[in-house]
């Protein structure tokens, strides 16, 4: 095996865990790794490159931007998108129940800063700002394994 075949395997990896570790980029380190297979002699097309590519910067901006989304649709504030933000990144220091719960919470808390009297509408935002990062994580370890599943059967 060679060494750009092992950078591809540890791309991905770490491509894999980053779809659920908030700090790293997993789907283009998985990219990457099909890049480094690529460059290492594996036969692919310019096209597949290209779709790939195009796969992985959809679904990175799509993961971007669905909590603002879903926040938003479920009728929250931007202090509500702010506090899922911050919900996430301290769910990261929290183990896997903090990054879960950290979007959930951090929203809550957003929007009842924003609004404090309707408790209601503050739990139908965290909801929604919870579903889009289960959403997002999904959709990232969908094409994360996709991009996976063609290296490892090139290596």
């Amino acid at each position: 095996m060679e060494l750009m075949e092992i950078l591809a395997i540890v791309c991905t990896v770490v491509g894999v865990v980053g779809c659920v570790v908030p700090i790293l980029p997993g789907v283009p380190i998985c990219y990457l790794g099909i890049l480094l297979c690529f460059w290492s002699g594996a036969d692919f097309t310019t096209n597949q490159l290209v779709i790939w590519a195009v796969v992985a910067l959809g679904v990175t901006l799509l993961d971007n931007f669905l909590p603002a989304v879903m926040t938003k649709k479920f009728g929250g504030s931007k202090e509500a998108t702010r506090g899922s933000m911050i919900g996430i990144i301290v769910g990261f220091f929290l183990g896997p129940l903090g990054l879960i719960l950290g979007p959930f919470f951090g929203a809550l808390i957003g929007e009842l800063t924003h609004n404090g009297n309707d408790s209601a509408r503050a739990f139908k935002v965290a909801f929604g700002s919870f579903a889009a990062f289960i959403c997002g994580t999904g959709i990232k370890l969908i094409a994360a394994i996709w991009l996976t599943i063609k290296i490892f059967q090139v290596v």
